[in-house]
């Protein structure tokens, strides 16, 4: 019978963790080197970090006599738009916007999309979590562009836009930055419910849809706080901003069906780049003449110099898309903005069918056959005169506000918290998007 002895655990633990202490280190840094989508994650929470760590509270801000008046006003109509938001709206405030962080620059990112030349289609990244999103944002612009160009050698058309913000959507606690606090005040609001919007209803893999409810959600809820506030001047902006929303939705879906059109058959290279040289003249003569003179906020001129392509119509299209339906679903609430919202919570997670969209075609008088994102005729037909019908006498005019509209709008919002009937079902806050591009 031979002795036992015990095992000398102080050498095994401490190989152990100089195995670990070299071993991690190194895996990371061969990770690192083979793998871009490792470096770009590190690099993107690198920033994060350093934007979660330069916070500072708000309400500290707005008491401090030190700070700028003007930056001091804006902080202050920040957290009173939080409060109209979970008071009044019912939205998902959590700690979102109870921060500022100062940014050294006037634009934080650049987001890339892509689309192949010969169809209408996005080139697309996966994480996980997020699920499949239409576009990338780098907060390197080097990198945006070394991105973009590889892209463009393997024949894709790509679109790289600035960027003044994103959302981690509830896993962080997002501050406002100052690339948002510079936007004028209705603009500043409508960002602001545009992203606790995010909060309060995020469905996996399906960004138009996400981003069209959050316009939506942003410049609908925009004009009901102002007009609250007394403020009809930034009101009636929020509801001008909405409608050339609207219109550019029907523009930029007429052109997309037009396209989608000239590339259901097999082009050539001659064949293909006429095709693309006429729609894309189509657009901009439209840009520049019926459908950019009607907008009421935003300048033509800036649609008519930018630059059209696949990947532009598909990231314009990201955030407008079927937005009738969603005023569709505030008309038939009987202008009750909070009431419809809840009303789209209910359909999209009570909906067995996987697209959103799916959800509100079922809504009385809308179509039940059309696929998502391509206008009826007419819609299309509409998109042409962009946002009403021509008048009898054949003369487009400007749309007005709807003064009748407008005062039931402020009635509903001075009223307070909408105390809305239980649906039976529970309104759980989806999987946040990492990096949501706003």
């Amino acid at each position: 019978m031979s002795d036992r002895h015990p095992p000398r655990w102080r050498p095994i633990l401490r190989r152990l963790l100089a195995g670990i202490g070299i071993g991690v280190p190194l895996g990371i840094g061969i990770l690192l080197v083979v793998s871009a989508e490792a470096r770009y994650l590190l690099h993107g929470a690198y920033a994060e970090a350093r934007l979660l760590l330069a916070r500072r509270d708000i309400a500290t801000l707005v008491g401090d006599s030190t700070t700028p008046a003007a930056l001091r006003q804006r902080l202050a109509l920040v957290l009173v738009a939080r409060e109209y938001a979970r008071d009044v709206l019912g939205l998902a405030v959590g700690s979102t916007y109870t921060s500022y962080a100062a940014v050294d620059r006037d634009t934080l990112l650049l987001v890339l999309s892509a689309s192949r030349r010969d169809k209408l289609r996005p080139y697309t990244w996966s994480y996980p979590i997020v699920g499949t999103v239409p576009y990338k944002g780098f907060f390197d612009p080097g990198a945006a562009r070394r991105a973009a160009q590889a892209l463009e050698a393997e024949g894709y058309d790509t679109y790289l836009r600035p960027a003044g913000a994103f959302s981690t959507l509830g896993y962080f606690s997002d501050p406002l930055l100052s690339t948002v606090v510079e936007r004028d005040t209705m603009e500043l609001v409508a960002t602001v419910l545009h992203e606790l919007a995010h909060r309060t209803l995020y469905v996996r893999s399906h960004t138009p849809f996400n981003e069209s409810f959050a316009s939506f959600v942003g410049y609908r809820g925009a004009a009901a706080f102002f007009y609250a506030r007394g403020d009809s001047m930034d009101a009636e902006r929020a509801l001008a901003r909405w409608r050339d929303e609207r219109a550019l939705d029907g523009f930029y879906a007429e052109l997309a069906r037009r396209l989608d059109s000239a590339y259901a058959v097999p082009l050539g290279a001659v064949a293909l780049a006429r095709a693309r040289t006429t729609l894309f003249g189509w657009a901009r003569n439209q840009l520049m003449g019926p459908v950019g003179q009607r907008l009421e906020t935003y300048d033509w001129r800036w649609f008519a110099r930018a630059p059209l392509n696949n990947a532009v119509v598909i990231a314009q299209r990201i955030y407008r898309q079927d937005l009738h339906l969603f005023e569709e679903m505030y008309l038939q609430s009987g202008g009750d903005l909070p009431r419809a919202i809840r009303d789209i919570q209910v359909r999209v997670l009570t909906d067995p069918a996987t697209d959103p969209y799916a959800a509100l075609y079922s809504l009385p008088g809308a179509a039940t056959t059309r696929r998502p994102g391509v206008a009826p005729p007419s819609v299309a037909a509409q998109a042409l005169g962009f946002g009403d019908p021509l008048d009898g006498d054949g003369v487009r005019r400007r749309p007005q506000g709807n003064p009748a509209e407008a005062r039931h709008v402020a009635d509903l919002s001075v009223r307070g918290v909408h105390r809305l009937p239980q649906l039976g079902v529970d309104l759980v806050e989806r999987p946040a998007v990492l990096l949501q591009i706003l």
